[in-house]
């Protein structure tokens, strides 16, 4: 039987190699950084993108389409209200896609989706609007009873037209240079792809 020293001296060495062993395993509990957390906590603005043309039109949009929603909303009395009631529901559709858009763009979340084509959705947010507040704006124009209110509405209407038809010519100029860019790449990858096979003869026999 094994003195007392003797097993003293195996239950040393055994919990020495069980801490080398555990501080070389690459099987660690780690605490992953704050600031590689894919979270809400790491947001911030970018002051860049709000001092640009961008971002200053998205400002001037919601903005626009915000004054607008009022000024349509204090009409208690119309007849007809049909170009009222278009008129409430583009002004406050534009509002709404805008600012959501806006806030995407301005804290650099549209980045965590690569999936989604944000140039193309930013372009069709802005010529869908530019048309339906150049509808509405006429509509309410012709239609209104010459009160403040539908006044205001239809001068904030127009304006706000404007500047989404201002944003438009810019999204249509990024989503070209974007269209370039993606074929530039596309081109660039099938010529390092066929380099590749051409410096593997193995590849080439087996094709053959």
């Amino acid at each position: 039987m094994r003195s007392g020293e003797e097993l003293d001296g195996f239950e040393g060495e055994a919990s020495s190699t069980s801490m080398i062993s555990g501080a070389s395993s690459p099987y660690q509990p780690t605490t992953e950084p704050v600031s590689q957390r894919r979270g809400l906590a790491g947001l911030r603005c970018d002051p860049d993108y709000l001092r640009g043309a961008p971002g200053g039109l998205k400002v001037a949009q919601v903005i626009l389409a915000l004054i607008a929603f009022i000024c349509i909303e204090t009409i208690m009395e119309c007849s007809p209200c049909e170009g009222l009631y278009f008129f409430e529901f583009v002004s406050c559709s534009a509002f709404v896609v805008t600012g959501v858009l806006l806030i995407l763009f301005s804290l650099n979340l549209h980045m965590r989706i690569p999936q989604i084509n944000w140039n193309l959705t930013d372009l069709v947010n802005t010529g869908l609007s530019t048309f339906f507040f150049f509808i509405a704006s006429i509509v309410l124009a012709a239609l209104n009873h010459k009160a403040g209110a539908e006044i205001a509405a239809v001068i904030f209407g127009f304006l706000a037209t404007a500047v989404y038809a201002a944003n438009t010519f810019l999204a249509v100029q990024k989503w070209r240079v974007s269209i370039h860019q993606q074929s530039a790449n596309d081109y660039i990858r099938a010529r390092t792809e066929s380099r590749d096979v051409d410096g593997r003869p193995e590849i080439q026999r087996l094709d053959t």
